[in-house]
């Protein structure tokens, strides 16, 4: 495994991530680093056939194990099962997929019937001529034949919802040894790939999230866990033609396609031509169970693009099945009937096994029912992924989908996209971070799209970019995911009433990197490489003297709060940038390789405060102390508890509160003069949203009133920028969840950042009317302010620069905040 794959897996400090080039390494842990678990991802041996016998460790029985009292299989029974399996079956091979960040292994089945290597080394070629050269693979009559069609099963991505687990080591063992002709037909022409749980983690403790806090099934964009990276990587290896992703709990079963908006960058018609009629088959499999509302509390199933108007969308591709419909799967998620979870796990036993056995029947059902659609279609499925692939490759239209190709759709089904010719990341001088364009072009590539570099500089627009940018090219079969990516998005606000989650997102805009696009209609396409396997280092030194690092990325917050560490005498500049002296210039070379920074040459004469290692408390969510972490910042969490027992603020530079576990009415008198008296002499608060407001002014810092627009608005925002130490090297757009925006600001108050005047929201949803806190009301609103008075220094933000570890150029705001709050006199 590389160097930087490893790094994205594994917990270290930033000291230890200095022998690595480009290192920016999360902290999966807001107290000290996270453990350093080796992940060790089982390899895939070219000349290798099946079955692939490896003896999993089995791991030491654990009495505390959430399922044990539902009684289904805890997390400690599963090794031996499949080791059980693999020694009486030649139809069951088993690996490990990849580690979460507690040690658990993640188990990827794969049943299929023996293979010689040969054959295996021929599956190979054939799959990834059906990616790369769909148009040969469809004109190839031996490989419709040959080629064994994949079925992707993914179980348990939300540790308590648990029974998808059950269901397909049941279909496991019954594909090991059964004699129906229909099994042993699938087995010769089919390979079943099954993730048995996603989220060991969550499984053995109850919880919807993995260990770190963080929903897997809103992470497949951005791919911030190691299980997430761990299936994402599986599913771009087997490249699956149906993929299903087991939930819980809706009553009826729930079970997709989805209610509009669909992603406009699917190839819809090919796939609603097979989801549907596969959801239908999957419904009828689980009403043949017999269970009833009368007798089993069991409602029908019901198809959301059928018996919905909105609300249950596949528009954005953080969820698993929306994400692999990507890679040429027709993808579901099945969210089965009766409640185990959360309060319902306190029922009798007997309640909760006998629900727990009826989810059970559903899920395998579900699983069941798509290998059989899977084989009674195989044809026409393979020969729409190579359609899917082919039309990218080719740089075809898409494909407007009417009721004459498919008689249940309707305009409100209708999303389409205009694809350019190719986006360009630049380099050098043409852009605006390195580290931000590097993460950029190695995230594309993790995620199987072909990224080349640029023989020749490309003008674009009146802009020339230099030789060597990257260029990613939308003649290619993941052009649907790439454009998903990298396109700015669309704003839907108009198209629906209601979203089920996040609207808009795009790497180019919140990712803190420059991306040019190319139109179709533009310049000729400049002449390339060949697709490279990762970008090219970008840590740099410019200058002899003192030096400038500008904190742009969450690497540049990073390598400030490692030269702080090392006791390196940098300063902060009035303007939110950092000077390292000329005597650090071993230091500053190393960072840079480590971190992917750049530093360049500092004006002369340039001086500013000393800055000091900087501990935050943080009164802040899972993945805002990701976040945290990830910028390298020392992190304590705290909560109302903590601070009323008396937390010692000595060693403490900045507190960061955005949820509620510090509200004021929690604090007793001692907390709150504690707390007072620390931002009186110097330690500073940076507030989000509706609590860091609020405590800001029980704290009589900041004077602002905070406004709320519709709290179901989200997506990426316009924004201006004032020249300040916090938002002069802030990007142009920002990500709001919830928008919200300051009024009534005191004469004390620095606007920092503001909404734009005018097209407020660049892609995503964010309804209602000025009165109603739609867009026009937040229009020219200020959106980060800050102040300084004798109570404190204080930065109150509006927006969300730390959501789900995805606006990652949005996290320097926040870096830059605390450093800002915690420098003032």
């Amino acid at each position: 495994m590389s160097n930087r794959a490893r790094l994205r897996l594994v917990g270290i400090s930033a000291a230890a991530a200095l022998a690595v080039p480009g290192a920016v390494v999360p902290m999966a842990y807001a107290e000290g680093p996270a453990p350093a678990i080796d992940v060790q991802l089982a390899p895939t041996p070219q000349s290798e056939g099946y079955p692939r016998q490896n003896t999993l460790v089995e791991p030491p029985a654990d009495p505390a194990d959430a399922s044990i009292k539902l009684g289904l299989t805890p997390y400690h029974a599963i090794a031996p099962k499949l080791n059980e399996l693999q020694q009486t079956s030649q139809r069951v091979s088993a690996e490990v997929l990849g580690q979460t960040v507690t040690g658990r292994e993640l188990y990827l089945v794969t049943l299929t019937a023996p293979e010689s290597a040969a054959e295996t080394k021929a599956q190979d070629r054939m799959r990834e001529r059906i990616l790369r050269q769909p148009e040969q693979a469809a004109k190839d009559q031996g490989l419709a034949k040959k080629y064994k069609t994949p079925i992707f099963l993914n179980n348990n991505i939300h540790g308590n919802e648990w029974e998808g687990t059950d269901a397909a080591l049941r279909l496991i063992e019954d594909y090991a040894t059964s004699d129906d002709p229909a099994v042993l037909e699938a087995l010769e022409q089919s390979r079943i790939y099954v993730v048995v749980t996603m989220n060991p983690d969550g499984r053995h403790d109850n919880t919807r999230a993995n260990a770190s806090g963080f929903d897997m099934n809103r992470d497949f964009l951005t791919a911030t866990q190691p299980e997430v990276i761990a299936v994402r990587d599986a599913l771009l290896r087997t490249q699956p033609m149906v993929m299903v992703d087991l939930h819980g709990y809706v009553n009826g079963t729930l079970i997709e396609p989805t209610t509009p908006p669909h992603g406009e960058n699917y190839e819809y018609d090919l796939f609603i031509k097979h989801a549907y009629p596969n959801g239908l088959g999957m419904e009828q499999a689980v009403l043949d169970l017999g269970y009833t509302p009368e007798d089993d509390g069991v409602n029908p199933p019901q198809i959301p693009f059928r018996d919905w108007d909105e609300g249950w969308d596949d528009w954005p591709p953080i969820f698993t099945p929306q994400y692999a419909a990507y890679h040429g799967a027709v993808a579901h998620t099945v969210e089965i009937p009766l409640r185990v979870n959360n309060a319902a796990y306190d029922l009798p036993e007997e309640e909760l096994q006998r629900r727990s056995a009826i989810n059970t029947d559903i899920a395998h059902a579900a699983m069941t029912s798509s290998i059989s659609y899977l084989q009674e279609h195989r044809g026409e499925l393979l020969a729409d992924q190579i359609e899917i692939f082919r039309r990218g490759v080719t740089g075809a239209e898409p494909v407007e989908v009417t009721d004459e190709i498919f008689p249940e759709i309707g305009p409100e089904d209708v999303y389409l996209t205009e694809y350019p010719r190719a986006y360009v990341i630049p380099v050098d001088e043409g852009q605006r971070s390195a580290p931000a364009a590097a993460r950029v072009v190695d995230h594309l590539i993790d995620n199987g799209v072909e990224v080349r570099t640029t023989r020749r500089p490309v003008t674009i627009e009146g802009t020339t970019y230099p030789s060597g940018s990257y260029l990613i090219d939308m003649h290619q079969s993941r052009r649907g995911l790439a454009n998903t990516m990298l396109g700015r998005g669309t704003d839907i606000s108009d198209r629906v009433d209601s979203m089920y989650d996040i609207s808009g997102w795009s790497l180019a805009a919140l990712w803190g990197a420059d991306v040019a696009t190319l139109a179709e209609d533009g310049p000729r396409m400049p002449p390339a490489g060949r697709p490279i396997d990762a970008a090219i280092p970008s840590g740099r030194v410019s200058g002899d003297d003192d030096l400038l690092l500008e904190l742009k990325d969450p690497s540049d917050v990073a390598a400030l709060n490692h030269l702080a560490r090392s006791g390196v005498g940098i300063e902060w500049l009035d303007d939110g940038s950092i000077l390292v002296p000329e005597d650090a210039a071993e230091q500053a070379e190393s960072t840079a390789d480590a971190f992917g920074v750049t530093f360049t040459a500092a004006p002369d004469g340039e001086s500013g405060t000393p800055v000091d290692e900087m501990v935050v408390a943080a009164a802040a969510s899972s993945d805002e102390l990701w976040a945290l972490n990830e910028m390298g910042f020392e992190v304590r969490e705290v909560n109302a508890t903590v601070l009323n027992d008396g937390f010692d603020y000595s060693d403490v530079d900045a507190l960061y509160v955005s949820t509620s576990a510090v509200a004021w009415s929690s604090l007793e008198d001692s907390a709150r003069n504690d707390l007072a008296s620390f931002l009186r002499n110097g330690g500073g608060l940076v507030g989000r949203g509706h609590n860091g407001t609020n405590l800001n002014n029980e704290l009589d810092l900041l004077d602002v009133t905070l406004e709320r627009g519709r709290s179901d608005g989200n997506g990426v925002v316009a924004v201006d920028n004032a020249d300040t130490a916090i938002a002069s090297a802030a990007t142009t757009e920002s990500f709001v969840y919830s928008p919200a925006w300051f009024t009534e600001l005191g004469e004390d108050v620095t606007v920092d950042q503001r909404y734009a005047d005018d097209d407020v929201l660049v892609s995503g949803h964010w309804a209602g009317t000025a009165e109603e806190g739609g867009q026009d009301a937040a229009a020219g609103q200020a959106l980060i302010v800050s102040g300084v008075d004798n109570n404190g220094a204080a930065a109150l933000v509006g927006s969300q620069p730390l959501f789900r570890a995805h606006p990652k150029g949005q996290y320097p705001l926040i870096g830059r905040a605390l450093f800002w709050s915690a420098l003032q006199d």
